[in-house]
């Protein structure tokens, strides 16, 4: 079962998830630029579905959890950096 991470665990896990997005998709931003509750799809950070696929595999990689593309919470996953901070927060096994 997923545990419930706080708010704090949230927050901490923003910087290294932030990094990770930058280096992933080799962004030419700096990560501490990125709003954790900007979308990250389409407006906001701007990426495609392309890029989220991406993205999930280096997520899972990782953190030893399993981002499916057929999962019907991916767009609430990956709604913003904090929204997938949470979601790696709540099930990372690694």
């Amino acid at each position: 079962m997923p545990a419930n991470p706080t708010p704090e665990t949230v927050t901490a896990l923003l910087p290294e998830i932030a990094e990770l997005v930058v280096s992933a998709l080799n962004l030419e931003i700096a990560a501490g630029t990125i709003d954790p509750d900007a979308p990250l799809y389409g407006d906001g950070l701007g990426l495609d579905s392309i890029d989220i696929l991406e993205l999930a595999l280096e997520v899972s990689r990782r953190y030893g959890l399993q981002l499916r593309s057929d999962d019907a919470n991916n767009e609430s996953i990956f709604r913003s950096l904090r929204s997938l901070a949470a979601h790696v927060a709540a099930h990372r096994t690694v």
